[in-house]
């Protein structure tokens, strides 16, 4: 049995979206776990060969609100000791910024829509963002921003928000934009902001770099996929084959 990839939400409103059945047709089992309907982390990480932890509308420190929240503190940090692939996508990219010590804390400038955003020279050279070039097309809608934690890499900046992604250890990386968003979950996020807020700007924008973006999501899946791989044949565990490259996300970090 090829290992599990644990997508984790906390939303009914922010599920997988271009993520949702990807990694099995890549050949991997998926197990979506939604801590807001209460499903519980996974104990046992001896099957799991990545974790994608997605966004939500709480703040990390909500965890009186949040019971959840905590949970997932203690579970990232297993996820890091083991050594297991760890994707985490907005409120995820910030739980892993706390697991490690670094602090959440308002973004100066809120983000809503379509953005672009760098990869920095380490970014460039990580295989997570092999063949992604050094702009991508993202889709931002946070309060929060992270500081990367002491020993971390930054790996993307922005014009309004300046850290956008980084990556600790060997295999867990934090994103701050989405590159999971469909054009539903897109329209359904718009129109929750009220009448105030210019959806139909934001939809019309979609659809000029939907093409571009879904290609962008399909590759950095891709490339997470390879770093699973690498981390199952550590383990020795088999997993899907690879066709690109020898190792994956799980490589060294560039010097």
């Amino acid at each position: 049995m090829n290992g599990k990839v644990y997508i984790i939400t906390h939303a009914e409103n922010e599920g997988p979206g271009l993520m949702g059945g990807f990694f099995e047709r890549l050949g991997w089992e998926e197990a979506s776990l939604c801590l807001w309907r209460g499903d519980e982390l996974p104990r046992d990480l001896d099957s799991a060969a990545g974790v994608v932890m997605l966004g939500g509308p709480m703040n990390v420190y909500q965890e009186r609100e949040y019971l959840f929240l905590k949970k997932e503190d203690l579970f990232i940090g297993r996820v890091l000791e083991k050594g297991v692939p760890f994707l985490g996508i907005c409120l995820g990219s910030q739980l892993l910024a706390k697991a490690c010590g670094g602090a959440v804390t308002q973004s100066p400038e809120q983000e809503r829509g379509w953005y672009e955003v760098q990869l920095t020279r380490e970014g460039q050279q990580d295989d997570l963002f092999r063949g992604l070039g050094q702009t991508l097309s993202v889709f931002q809608w946070h309060d929060d921003t992270f500081a990367v934690p002491d020993g971390g890499i930054l790996l993307a900046t922005g014009g309004l928000c300046r850290n956008q992604a980084f990556k600790m250890g060997s295999c867990a990386y934090g994103l701050q934009f989405h590159m999971e968003v469909t054009a539903d979950m897109v329209r359904a996020w718009s129109e929750e902001e009220g009448a105030a807020f210019d959806a139909r700007r934001i939809e019309e924008e979609g659809a000029a770099q939907r093409a571009r973006f879904e290609k962008q999501a399909q590759k950095l899946g891709e490339n997470f996929s390879r770093a699973m791989a690498s981390y199952m044949r550590v383990t020795k565990t088999p997993g899907p084959s690879v066709e690109a490259g020898k190792d994956g996300p799980c490589s060294a970090a560039p010097s």
